[in-house]
């Protein structure tokens, strides 16, 4: 893999996003529910949906940017930080893959930034990574570990081209998103990644279920 490429998408995963954790709260004003709040988010997607500097799934999309802007309040983000972080996938919100670690990261729930942990052999089926992170009470969690065989077992590998190209980085991506969902389930707020959206569009499921498609289940209902 391209050397610089790998140092910017490592530079990109290092930078925390400080989030808050979506709790469910009843009779809680949101523009969902109170008009004032949602004509000002109307506004505000309106001005936004005009910027330069917003990704392009979002620029002329009133609707998109008004979502990105609900999120946004959910999680105690900026609008930008959210679609900044984000993609749209055959028309669903995704989550970057760097994003996820950055959002584990900055919840507040670990003692330091989480690590990834290599295991097997590189260039064979058994190589792969977990994410490991320290918990406030010193309490040591540890995510799936995601694997290039569990790659080919789940059908991602032969058939979206990004496994082959950039191994290490889509299995580094499936780790933490993986985390998230596992470990940090209000963070995803039910939303899969860009890379697993994108898996998803070259797989035809198997019968039977595995633990990743389990969790994809569960992330897109």
């Amino acid at each position: 893999m391209n050397e610089e490429k790998i140092e910017n998408v490592q530079n990109e995963e290092s930078t925390e996003l400080t989030v808050v954790e979506p709790k469910i709260v009843p009779q809680v004003a949101s523009m969902w529910n109170n008009t004032k709040m949602f004509n000002l988010s109307y506004k505000m997607a309106g001005f936004l949906s005009q910027s330069d500097l917003i990704p392009q799934a979002y620029k002329g999309n009133v609707g998109n940017c008004l979502i990105a802007i609900d999120i946004s309040n959910r999680m105690g983000l900026s609008p930008m930080a959210v679609m900044q972080n984000s993609q749209v996938v055959r028309g669903k919100f995704s989550w970057t893959g760097s994003a996820c670690k950055a959002m584990i990261d900055g919840c507040g729930r670990f003692r330091k930034p989480t690590v990834y942990r290599e295991v097997g052999q590189y260039g064979t089926d058994s190589w792969g990574f977990y994410l490991e992170g320290e918990d406030r009470y010193g309490e040591l969690v540890k995510g799936v570990t995601v694997t290039v065989a569990m790659a080919k077992s789940e059908g991602w590998y032969n058939q979206n081209p990004k496994w082959k190209s950039m191994t290490e980085l889509m299995l580094k991506y499936r780790a933490s998103a993986f985390f998230m969902r596992t470990e940090c389930a209000g963070l995803a707020m039910g939303f899969l990644t860009s890379e697993e959206n994108e898996d998803m569009l070259y797989v035809d499921r198997p019968s039977g279920a595995t633990l990743s498609e389990m969790l994809d289940k569960e992330g897109a209902n």
